[in-house]
């Protein structure tokens, strides 16, 4: 029991998941009279909203990406575990992992999304994600696997398909990574590969909505688009995918894009975790928590971040899952936590809209602030850039992304065009471990013996 944490008369708060709520809560709780104990499957805090950077060539995968243990150095009530959490017991306060069990006095769930592929299993299996460093790091290399087999082929319809990339998915995550693909198609590609033309290669962006950036404003919606399109970018609107096979996506029955590069960035669920009762679970996977992130019908179990829904009179849906709301809830649950240990009531949550923003490409970004004010262009992007370098963890971390933004920036350039790892799709593995040979074996298959309707082809 424990694995080997030592013994406290102290409360223990066990947090599980170190991203950007499980961080500031355990930080925030430093001169805390109570013992913090992390639990992640990874040793490392991982910067997400730089890793379609990293996928595209930008950014070595170290400089988003820091040591837990390195963060928490010197916090003398802190102490990390490296493993899978396989459930809690919560009749037991216990978390159960790969490596022992961990008691608890407190438990906060922290476990922040996972993608969700809405039941579309020929593309759960086959699209590829952005939601870890090893997955960026996977696209990278799966994306200039490609274009070298591009090379290769002398069937042209194949070649379209090897060049041509969708991105499903129009919010924030998907607009930048169509316009860093546009960027490397621009500056970097003609370099490395001048035997192909790449005037042959299509960037596609389709969103099952109306506009892109869905949540932000209009003025930054229209203002993103357009900036797409003075890319090259074909941005496809009201088109929802509905599977992908044989290097074809199709979005109706008979009509499809050709594709052998697809990245889906087209919704999340939370990543609950089991042993908590079906009614603390929403249908989205988010764990249902009231005004003080406390799971409905426990006294001593939290839940902040993307896995928190907590749902209010002026959040019906819930808040959205942003960084920023699970840094504040991380922050008002480490306060409630103080006032709970002096006898004090807990106070409700509260969101500060502090704006939002996305990056386009170079000097083109959009910036929503509160009372309706909206910027773009070259200082919306110096303010992005900022942001974004202000939030990374590490002060080498710091220093290295923005050298290599100015070395980006100044020479259009990535140099980061490395296959170190050689990618094999068969070879995919999802966040619970199954390989795709033994989630295609649980999952219902495409008959390939069923003739594909007569189909109208686009993007060649």
């Amino acid at each position: 029991m424990d694995t080997n944490l030592p013994v406290t008369s102290q409360p223990r708060i066990v947090i599980i998941g170190c991203g950007f709520a499980g961080l500031r809560l355990a930080k925030d709780l430093a001169d805390s009279p109570v013992q913090v104990v992390v639990i992640d499957r990874n040793n490392y805090h991982n910067f997400q909203p730089l890793l379609y950077q990293v996928a595209t060539g930008a950014l070595e995968a170290d400089s988003i990406a820091y040591p837990i243990r390195k963060i928490f150095a010197g916090q003398q009530n802190f102490f990390f575990r490296m493993a899978d959490v396989e459930r809690v017991d919560t009749g037991r306060n216990t978390v159960v992992t790969n490596i022992g069990e961990i008691r608890y006095d407190h438990l906060v769930v922290a476990t922040g999304s996972l993608t969700n592929y809405f039941g579309l299993d020929s593309i759960e299996r086959n699209a590829m994600q952005i939601k870890s460093i090893p997955n960026a790091l996977n696209l990278r290399s799966y994306l200039f696997q490609n274009f070298e087999k591009a090379l290769l082929t002398e069937d042209p319809a194949q070649r379209q398909a090897l060049l041509n990339v969708v991105v499903v998915g129009g919010g924030p995550t998907g607009v930048e990574i169509c316009g860093s693909l546009a960027e490397m198609r621009k500056d970097v590609l003609p370099q490395d590969y001048p035997e192909l033309d790449l005037k042959q290669m299509e960037i596609y962006l389709v969103e099952s909505g109306e506009e892109v950036l869905g949540p932000m404003s209009k003025d930054s919606q229209v203002q993103a688009k357009q900036y797409l399109e003075e890319m090259g970018i074909h941005v496809r609107l009201n088109m929802k995918a509905q599977r992908f096979e044989s290097g074809k996506l199709y979005y109706s029955e008979t009509e499809y894009i050709r594709t052998e590069n697809l990245i889906w960035a087209a919704g999340v669920n939370g990543a609950a975790v089991e042993g908590l009762p079906e009614a603390a679970v929403a249908r989205n996977k988010r764990i249902n928590v009231d005004t003080v992130n406390r799971v409905l019908g426990f006294q001593n179990v939290y839940a902040i971040g993307d896995v928190a829904n907590m749902v209010t009179e002026e959040m019906p849906r819930g808040y959205p899952m942003l960084a920023p709301v699970a840094i504040q809830q991380a922050e008002q649950l480490a306060a409630n936590f103080k006032r709970l240990f002096q006898g004090e009531a807990l106070k409700p949550f509260k969101y500060l809209n502090k704006g939002s923003m996305a990056i386009v490409g170079r000097n083109r970004a959009v910036v929503d602030l509160p009372g309706n004010k909206h910027f773009g262009g070259f200082f919306g992007w110096l303010t992005w850039l900022f942001v974004h370098l202000l939030t990374l963890v590490g002060f080498r971390n710091k220093v290295v992304t923005l050298v290599g933004w100015a070395i980006s920036y100044f020479s259009s350039d990535k140099a980061l065009r490395l296959i170190i790892r050689p990618y094999k799709r068969n070879d995919f593995k999802d966040d619970k471990g199954k390989s795709s040979a033994q989630h295609n074996a649980s999952t219902p298959q495409y008959n390939p013996s069923v003739p594909t309707p007569t189909a109208s082809v686009v993007g060649g």
